[in-house]
């Protein structure tokens, strides 16, 4: 179909009304990574307060959550994922990662998937997911959705019905946007917890358990499960959103060369019109010379 100036325009002002999208879009999800990685980071200094608690209760006390028979194996993993598109293959990747991973450990696997398209995606592969979770839209709303997660799977329990549990999300990392991991969340790994048993106190004074060991120590593994599956989440969002800002980044590129290839259309074609306007001024012109000197009425 032939251009004309009028349609050209339109879509000169279309594409450029996408741009201005895009570019929010853009600014919306570099902020949101800032704010999750913010929180990480203030998380490290209570995960270690924590670390230090649980090395104390772990020096005399016998090996957590111990496997049960072979036979008896049931697996947990919850999968971190997003709710919303334009993220690439952020979900596709991380559900391949951690199909593949469970498919190497004995037993049945029980999902909790966090987003609805992560959801879908291991449904598409057949998988039978047990529980599903939204994704929270800031840094306030990771809290709950990890309560809401140790309640659901029963990770925080003492009567948990799974022999391990896994977390999958994806990880920043730079030069590639984000990676896919994997933490066994429980139970505590035996070579973690002899490091931490073992590691020496900063301090010249020993500390002291208030209260008895097994009690407080069940109340620093919640805690440790808290800031496992809070840092987790905070990660997955910075990686969605990181992934989200790249795939905005090509489409301003794509939409910037489009605005380039329509402006020089557009000017080709202003300028073709121009020139057949001109071509035929100056051949109505030639006409009426020629018409006046054959002799012409004047």
């Amino acid at each position: 179909m032939t251009d004309t100036l009028a349609g050209l325009k339109q879509k000169q002002n279309g594409a450029r009304d996408l741009q201005s999208v895009v570019r929010a879009m853009k600014a919306l999800a570099a902020a949101s990574i800032g704010q999750y990685e913010r929180s990480v980071g203030a998380l490290a200094a209570y995960a270690h307060t924590v670390e230090l608690g649980l090395s104390v209760c772990l020096r005399d006390s016998r090996p957590v959550g111990g496997r049960k028979s072979a036979a008896t194996d049931r697996i947990g993993a919850i999968v971190f994922g997003s709710d919303q598109g334009l993220v690439g293959r952020f979900n596709e990747v991380l559900a391949e990662y951690a199909l593949q991973t469970l498919a190497t450990l004995p037993g049945v696997p029980h999902l909790w998937a966090v987003g609805e398209r992560m959801q879908a995606r291991l449904q598409e592969q057949g998988t039978l997911v047990r529980g599903f979770f939204p994704v929270p839209s800031s840094v306030k709303g990771i809290t709950p959705l990890v309560g809401r997660i140790l309640i659901d799977s029963g990770a925080a329990g003492d009567d948990r019905d799974l022999d391990e549990v896994y977390l999958f999300y994806n990880r920043p990392r730079e030069g590639v946007v984000y990676t896919p991991v994997s933490q066994r969340l429980l139970p505590l790994d035996e070579t973690w917890r002899r490091q931490l048993a073992d590691s020496p106190w900063p301090t010249r004074q020993l500390p002291e358990v208030i209260g008895g060991g097994p009690p407080t120590l069940r109340m620093l593994i919640r805690e440790f499960l808290f800031v496992s599956l809070f840092r987790a989440c905070a990660e997955s969002l910075a990686s969605e959103n990181a992934s989200r800002l790249a795939a905005m980044q090509r489409a301003d590129t794509n939409i910037e060369e489009l605005l380039e290839d329509l402006t020089g259309r557009l000017h080709q074609l202003r300028q073709s019109t121009i020139d057949e306007e001109l071509f035929d001024v100056v051949s109505g012109f030639e006409a009426l010379t020629n018409h006046r000197r054959g002799g012409g009425p004047t």
